[in-house]
This record gives structure tokens, sequence and C-alpha cells, in this order.
């Protein structure tokens, strides 16, 4: 479940001369986000403040975004920098630096080429768009469908939604874009199933698209066994394979990329979220074979112009100079075992801990009151802030700067939320 689908009360009850007060935001802001009750206005590390000046540590991260955490220096450096030569220019015109970030992204990925654009739901979109081209011109399919998992999340554009196999976040839009098949997530034999259905009804399948681990679906990570398979028989049968790597990719889960954790090569692949550390930027990925577009295919304004590609360029080499996979990993192994810990010592309220690198899941069991949002409420009192993923997980995807002391914090914080809630 979204988060911002989660909380419906109206936030701030502060001031009326405040511009931050509840009443005042909900009178020019459209209400499609339930909020939490704080206002946060600076930020720096794995540290950010609310209006009031009560400090909070941040393990939400934009929901998995502030790779670098809040004011870092080499962003704040690239920003300076880029803002005060070019911005923006339409990419009619060559952008030296956006060739320098397509060069770092490919030479550190699978993939030979990249196109540029604004956010993951755009990304997603340009590998929907780009499978079905590859579709209808090198195999011929009329009608290509493409088939996605139950419980994934792709974006919030009529396309991309349609992909999300979730019906909530499809509610009060029908009709829903057309080509799509859902499966269940890490079932093999479903997908097998899927296409032999498809295929006898001349419904050909064109993709398969899917996520390497399931954020929004609750912090599922995919089955190795099940991606290698996929990964044959899109090989046998020339099904392109489409990740969603908006979430896991930019080293979250301890390497670069989550298909890494998988030990396979997609064909297309997606980013967003961390690529740029907070500053609004996504890439669709492809390899060669499958690039079809031209010109007049594919575009998007604002997509790669210099400001964007500065900031993600510099995130991206920070990424690797300062080592920070290691710090990842390390920090990511130091939670598991943290969360792993109060599991056993909540046994009544916590099911299971997982995840990979630095985005874990800690899941409530399904036959207690306790809801996510419950106890993100009550960490949010503690000074902690996470993210629900389902009605009964919650998030944990901090900064990827994030030291040992915080994690150790943040574990301590999470505790006296869960003594709260049991109290109450």
């Amino acid at each position: 479940m979204s988060p911002e689908t989660l909380v419906k009360e109206p936030f701030l009850q502060s001031d009326e001369s405040s511009p931050f007060s509840g009443d005042r935001f909900d009178s020019y802001v459209m209400t499609t986000y339930g909020r939490f009750p704080i206002a946060l206005e600076r930020g720096q590390g794995c540290r950010v403040w609310d209006t009031e000046g009560r400090e909070y540590l941040d393990f939400v991260a934009g929901i998995a975004t502030c790779t670098l955490g809040h004011a870092h220096p080499v962003m704040i450096e690239a920003v300076t920098r880029q803002i005060q030569t070019l911005h923006h220019v339409s990419n009619l015109y060559y952008i030296p630096v956006q060739g320098e970030l397509a060069k770092w992204l490919t030479e550190h990925s699978c993939a030979d080429r990249a196109f540029f654009c604004n956010s993951g739901a755009e990304a997603n979109e340009g590998a929907i768009k780009l499978a079905r081209k590859y579709a209808h011109e090198k195999l011929n399919i009329a009608n290509p469908m493409i088939i996605t998992a139950r419980d994934s999340f792709h974006g919030r554009t009529l396309a991309t939604v349609t992909a999300t196999g979730q019906p909530k976040y499809q509610k009060g839009f029908s009709p829903m874009m057309p080509g799509f098949h859902y499966v269940p997530y890490n079932d093999i034999e479903a997908l097998e199933s899927a296409i032999a259905e498809l295929d006898a009804n001349e419904r050909q399948v064109a993709a398969i698209m899917l996520e390497a681990l399931q954020g929004e679906g609750g912090v599922r990570p995919g089955d190795i066994a099940y991606f290698q398979r996929i990964r044959q028989i899109c090989d046998e049968k020339g099904i392109l394979l489409i990740l969603d790597e908006v979430q896991v990719g930019m080293a979250r889960t301890g390497k670069m990329w989550g298909y890494e954790n998988l030990d396979i090569e997609p064909d297309i692949f997606t980013s967003a979220k961390g690529l740029g550390g907070g500053i609004p930027i996504g890439a669709m990925l492809c390899k060669s074979f499958c690039d079809v577009f031209e010109p007049g295919s594919h575009a998007s304004t604002f997509g790669g112009n210099p400001f964007v590609c500065a900031v993600a360029l510099s995130v991206c080499q920070t990424l690797e100079a300062e080592g920070i996979l290691a710090n990842v990993n390390e920090r990511g192994e130091q939670l598991r075992k943290g969360l792993s810990a109060i599991a056993v010592k909540y046994p009544h309220l916590i099911a299971e801990v997982r995840g990979w690198g630095l985005i874990n899941g800690m899941e409530l069991k399904a036959d207690i009151e306790l809801t996510s949002i419950e106890l993100v409420k009550a960490a949010i009192e503690k000074g902690l802030l996470l993210v629900p993923a389902g009605p009964k997980v919650v998030r944990f995807v901090p900064p990827l700067i994030v030291t040992a002391a915080e994690v150790d914090r943040a574990l301590e914080a999470l505790e006296n939320a869960i003594v709260s809630c049991e109290s109450r």
C-alpha cells in the first residue's frame, strides 16, 4: 500500500498565521496525500527537523530517494555550479553532461543506451512503449501482452497504474489500458501457465515486467531460481525482460542494481528515486538490440536537462568514490540483525523480517490489531520516521550514508514505539 493513501486526518493544527497550518495548506493543495502531523523544513545527513524545531531520524529518505541524505556537500556543490552555468535547454541540442551520465550508467550496468525523463513512472512508461514498439517492429505481434506481478507497483500514469497489479490503485480510473496480464510474484508455474494460456488465445507475450524486490508490495525479495527461469523463458521465446529498478536500484540493495542479486541481466530496466538523490530524474535503460526508438518516437521536455544530470552524475560518482556499497551492506546486516532480535522479543506482534541492503521490511502478524500505520505514527512520536509498505509491513529505507550509531538509535526508537503501542 502506498503510504500517501494511509493517513486521512488533516495534519497541522498550528497557529492560523502559519503557512503550514493544516487548514490553510489543504485550502490550496489537492488532498491526494494523507499527511502525517509534522511539517519538515530542513535536514542534515540522516536527520531532519520540523517547523517546531524537533529532530527526527529519517529512515524514509523520501521513500528510498535521498541516497546521500540531506544537504550532502557534493550535491550542494553540483547544484550551485550547474545553476550558475546552464540549468535547462531542450533535447533538440546535445547536452554534454547528459552524455556523461548515460556513459556512467551504461558502464556500471548491463545496458547500452539510456533515455532520461523525470520520474519512475515515466521511466516505466517509456519501457512499456519501447517493449510495444519492439513487439510490433521486430516480432510482428499485432496485440502485444505484458505480464506483470500481483502486488507490484510501477507508477501512477494510466499505463503504469494498469501495469501495477493492485486493484486499489486502479479504482475510479477505468477503463484500464489493454495489454496487461497479472501473475503471482515468485510463482514460476503460474507464469508459465499464463504464457501458455495467452498464446493459446492469440495474445502473444512481448514482455515480462517485474521488480527485483517488491517495495510497495511488502518488501518481498525476488527468488533467484524464479528469475533465472524467467530469463531462460524470455531467451527461448524472444520475450523482453523488463525490471523495475526505481526503488531498488542505485546501490539500495547492497549492489548497484537489484538484478545483480538475482544473477541475471534484464533487456530493459528503469531507474529513478535514488538516481538523483532527491532531485527529480528518471532513466529507462536498455540493451542495444531492443533500442527501436527513433527521433519522434518518445520525448520528455525536462528529461535529462543539464541541471538534473549534473546532480545525478555527482551522486553516481560519490557512490563509487566513497565506497558507499560497503556501508549499505554493513549497515543493512546490522539493521536486519537488530530487527530480528526485536522480532524474537515480540513474537506475538512480528511475523517476519526481510530485505536486501538498506531496503528492509518488518511484517506484523496478520491476526493482531496493530497496523503498520499505527506503528509508524508511534515511531514518529519517538523521533523516528518510517514508511508503511502495506497494512502490515513497516519499511526501513534510510539514506545510504547512515551510520552504525544511527542504526542503533533507530532500533531503540522502534522498540520504544512498539512498547508504547502495546500499552495503549
